[in-house]
């Protein structure tokens, strides 16, 4: 089993359950803390949703950090695991994230059976959602909300940083989501579907 069987398996459900859904956009390798990392699969919609894939090749090494980094930006995270790294991932991931069991191989066809639904995360930090934005889209919500002043030749963090104090975490969460599923040029490319490019910093 390696990580793209499983890759496929995920985007192959995720496309099913969403098909229609004009409100989802679902994105591969989505980075966050400024593209330092990567989330495996990001689904946008009412709330932003990852899933971090591990299959029998992989290892759990660094599942700890991912944890750590993950549990700050999104509402809900699951973890796609092969079946023999399930007894270690529990004893890792918080009680909150979702987890899904991977079977079977690419040439009989890979199951995923969901051992633990995602609950939503208690552990949110705004000024982490607010660093997914570009800079002008950061610009752009402060603008709407009239909070522009003296910030425009200001960096992405301290737009970030003026965005995590003076906006509530559900409107900062809505404003962070509708501006992720709003982009229609990611790495120079034009989006024409819902499974887009990664989201640059």
């Amino acid at each position: 089993m390696r990580d793209q069987d499983v890759r496929s398996a995920v985007l192959r459900w995720l496309d099913k359950i969403h098909a229609g859904d004009d409100n989802t956009r679902v994105v591969e390798e989505m980075g966050v803390w400024a593209g330092s990392v990567r989330v495996d699969i990001a689904v946008i919609n009412g709330e932003l949703c990852g899933f971090e894939l591990k299959s029998a090749r992989d290892t759990l090494e660094r599942l700890p950090k991912q944890v750590s980094l993950y549990s700050e930006v999104f509402d809900r995270m699951t973890l796609v695991v092969a079946e023999k790294h399930i007894a270690k991932a529990v004893q890792i991931i918080p009680t909150w994230w979702g987890i899904s069991a991977a079977s079977g191989d690419a040439n009989i066809g890979l199951r995923l059976e969901q051992a633990r639904p995602a609950c939503v995360n208690p552990e949110l930090r705004p000024l982490q959602i607010a660093r997914l934005l570009w800079r002008s889209e950061a610009i752009a919500i402060l603008e709407r909300h009239n909070l522009v002043r003296g910030c425009r030749s200001k960096s992405a963090d301290v737009l970030a940083q003026r965005l995590a104090s003076e906006l509530a975490l559900d409107e900062l969460r809505l404003e962070v989501r509708s501006a992720l599923k709003a982009r229609v040029n990611w790495l120079g490319q034009v989006v024409t579907n819902k499974r887009d490019m990664t989201i640059q910093p």
